[in-house]
């Protein structure tokens, strides 16, 4: 199964609010669902999916491996303790949450682990998240471009990643875009909503359009039926230059642990 270019985030979401917002995500025909071992949410998103009556081939799921479980001892054991949440044998999509902070574990011996966890059948694919070039090159050194299935980074208008996500392209990478919304600012952008008038969609799925126009994956943590129609708004060449001119590297996340950004 690919993995569909809309998903369900589930950032921030604990206890019964997880589980009925993933229940929810799939009764309105999400079949991509995204968590990670820090959401603290993998066993409410499990059970959700378990509950759901949705075959477990038709969702796409996600999760990610935390800082703390970067070496090549740690990252298997939980991944598999992951799975245990999930209630799956396998997920579709493993990613490495953040670079190790400070560089305290090699990425290559990180990139290794999860190729390992690849081949052991834990994860049908694996990849990155917040990874900025330089350590993109580490990774692609480490394993080849060609097992990195995708880059997950923050990226929506008022942040587009163009080198990231150029340099993503060129090794064929897939970028998946997560915050496109930016915490809701575009729904009240005056740019976004002229556009939403005149397309006669709402300003979430302009922005959502124009994310997917760029040929990236897109993950909003809003699941909202409308979000899912967005792959059938058609966006004009200006409308995207008007989007395209919103950019002002306005980063959201920006953990003091992160990377050195680009």
């Amino acid at each position: 199964m690919n993995m569909p270019v809309i998903g369900a985030g589930t950032f921030r979401l604990q206890g019964q609010v997880a589980i009925d917002s993933v229940r929810n995500a799939l009764d309105l025909g999400y079949r991509h669902i995204d968590t990670a071992q820090i959401y603290g949410n993998e066993g409410e998103v499990g059970q959700a999916m378990a509950e759901s009556g949705v075959a477990r081939e038709e969702i796409f799921v996600t999760t990610k491996i935390w800082t703390g479980n970067l070496a090549a001892g740690a990252l298997i054991p939980s991944l598999e303790d992951s799975l245990r949440k999930l209630r799956m044998a396998q997920v579709d999509l493993t990613l490495i949450h953040w670079p190790s902070p400070g560089g305290a574990v090699p990425l290559a011996e990180s990139m290794r682990a999860l190729l390992a966890a690849r081949e052991g059948g834990l994860t049908r694919a694996i990849g990155i998240s917040n990874f900025p070039i330089a350590l993109m090159r580490e990774a692609i050194d480490a394993i080849g471009a060609g097992n990195i299935a995708t880059n997950q980074v923050e990226l929506h208008p008022y942040l587009q990643n163009r080198a990231v996500a150029g340099f993503a392209r060129e090794h064929g990478i897939q970028v998946t875009a997560y915050m496109p919304l930016a915490y809701g600012k575009v729904i009240d952008d005056p740019v976004i909503k002229t556009i939403a008038e005149r397309v006669g969609a709402t300003p979430a799925q302009v922005t959502l359009a124009w994310v997917l126009g760029k040929g990236y994956a897109v993950i909003p943590s809003s699941t909202q039926r409308a979000n899912l129609a967005a792959a059938g708004v058609k966006l004009e060449a200006a409308d995207i230059a008007a989007i395209d001119a919103l950019d002002r590297g306005e980063r959201l996340v920006r953990p003091d642990f992160g990377p050195d950004w680009d």
